[in-house]
């Protein structure tokens, strides 16, 4: 059996929910094809803990904290992951579109985005609901095996083929592949021509080896510390768990720790050396070493690092105060994909044309994390998975056009 819409799309996630939208906008018939039983599910687990839409920031500062891969050709400016001739796609027409939905949103201390309800599952029923309305035809359980007679799939009711007169590819990378993002699509793709680099975890904690007495702190948050690890510097809070560090400040600075930068953490950021060093100067008396240590930082999980990393030299005076300040992050390296929030990797820009055109395969289009790139947490992610999408549902657009 081979269906013929004008446009097929691969993937419901936000990409592809992006691309269908701007296809079916344009007057175009859309199938999209999802593997998993439903659509959107890494969304909605992201969401979870409260959606983070976007950044409130001007463009130009937000397009500066993507990294553009290390496969090929880049393009000349992160911004052009959210410019076309029509305009750009950044934070702030990510939150004209949410509340043209009928979302509410919020701006947090931090500038971080959110709907007021927090969660992604009504954003994604009214989005939803507007594709229906479009005429976008979902099929869930499609899962994409080949290129055999244009897309062969693998549903429940057998083999299926499509031949559209537009693709968008909107698969996913390789993080959380219970969820659907699996990366199964890379040897179909490499096998036709597209370069493809390795997936590697991005914004994911790191494993540590924990003595035994840091088991009491576990699940415990660590606040009002600064990590540092190359040119990036945090503010923000980590979770010590069983298995190692996670949380938002480390992943602020897991790509430069993953790429082999050393990183320290301050657990004393808002006191110059003098001032710290003043309170580690005063006298001990009979306090044993973890109540003198706690009188002198006032957090136990502190202490607990402080001693855990590294004592200093004995007989250095100055010694616990210039640790305190600079506590090497001692770590066996980050934790896999199938714990990561995203990934780094995915197909190169030197495989890769206009409108993310796909060059060994005209016609056919890619967005989301399927890209070369990555990005902190904190909205950048979603965000630029709407763009891409949306670049690339209008340049399918175009050409089917004509």
């Amino acid at each position: 059996m081979t269906l013929t819409p004008d446009a097929l799309v691969i993937g419901a996630g936000p990409a592809g929910l992006m691309a269908a939208e701007v296809l079916s906008q344009g007057g175009a018939s859309v199938l999209l094809a999802e593997a998993m039983p439903t659509p959107a599910r890494k969304f909605l687990m992201a969401g979870k803990s409260g959606l983070n839409l976007t950044k409130a920031e001007p463009l130009e500062m937000f397009a500066l904290r993507f990294s553009l891969g290390s496969g090929g050709c880049l393009p000349p400016h992160p911004r052009g992951y959210f410019c076309t001739k029509d305009g750009a796609f950044g934070p702030e027409q990510v939150m004209d579109w949410a509340r043209g939905l009928g979302i509410g949103l919020f701006t947090g201390s931090t500038g971080r985005v959110f709907p007021v309800g927090m969660k992604a599952s009504p954003l994604l029923r009214a989005w939803l609901a507007r594709l229906r309305g479009q005429g976008v035809e979902l099929r869930t359980r499609w899962r994409w095996v080949g290129l055999e007679q244009g897309f062969r799939f693998e549903t429940a009711q057998g083999v299926r083929h499509v031949r559209p007169g537009v693709a968008v590819l909107a698969l996913g990378g390789a993080s959380w592949p219970r969820l659907g993002s699996d990366a199964a699509w890379v040897p179909v793709l490499r096998e036709a021509g597209v370069p493809v680099v390795d997936f590697r975890p991005a914004n994911m904690g790191f494993r540590v080896a924990w003595s035994e007495r840091m088991a009491r702190h576990f699940g415990r948050a660590v606040k009002g510390t600064r990590i540092r690890a190359g040119d990036l510097v945090t503010r923000g809070e980590w979770v010590i768990g069983r298995c190692g560090i996670e949380g938002g400040a480390i992943y602020e600075v897991a790509a430069a720790i993953r790429d082999g930068a050393p990183a320290v953490v301050d657990l004393a950021p808002d006191l110059d050396h003098g001032a710290l060093a003043g309170r580690f100067a005063r006298p001990r008396g009979r306090l044993s070493l973890g109540n003198w240590l706690r009188k002198v930082l006032g957090d136990p999980v502190k202490v607990a690092l402080l001693l855990e990393w590294g004592r200093p030299w004995p007989g250095d005076p100055d010694g616990w105060a210039r640790r305190a300040a600079a506590l090497p992050l001692d770590h066996a390296g980050p934790m896999g994909l199938e714990r990561a929030i995203s990934s780094a990797g995915g197909i190169c820009w030197s495989g890769i044309g206009p409108g993310l055109e796909l060059t060994a395969l005209p016609g056919t289009f890619v967005a989301g994390e399927m890209l070369d790139w990555e990005a902190p947490t904190g909205g950048y992610l979603l965000t630029g998975c709407l763009a891409t999408g949306r670049i690339a549902g209008a340049a399918a657009l175009e050409r089917l056009r004509g």
